[in-house]
């Protein structure tokens, strides 16, 4: 028997609470960053929350176990890189204005 194969016994609805509230996170981090107008933050933000809604799919028995995993890798790596993307240009950006001359 594969290691972890214990998690197969938790009941459907643990999942859906944690894929709900990891949804939540997301989607409430969506909102903040483009209420800031961080666009992309934002953009990488709904992507993970795209991702998490990708995941439930499979729990609510509407595709396969891997159907959905590879969709929502796919989302959560645009996530990523978007999220990665954002920090990157904020701090690039950051110190560009950091070291020009003052006039």
């Amino acid at each position: 028997m594969p290691y972890g194969a214990w998690v197969n016994e938790l009941p459907t609805a643990f999942f859906m609470v944690v894929h709900v509230a990891a949804f939540a996170l997301g989607a409430g981090f969506a909102w903040l960053a483009y209420k800031r107008e961080l666009n992309v933050l934002g953009t990488g933000f709904a992507f993970y929350g795209l991702a998490e809604l990708t995941y439930m799919t499979y729990h609510l028995d509407w595709t396969v176990f891997l159907f959905a995993h590879t969709i929502a890798e796919v989302l959560d790596l645009v996530a990523f890189v978007l999220v990665f993307a954002a920090a990157v240009w904020q701090a690039v950006g950051a110190r560009r204005a950091a070291l020009e001359p003052t006039r």
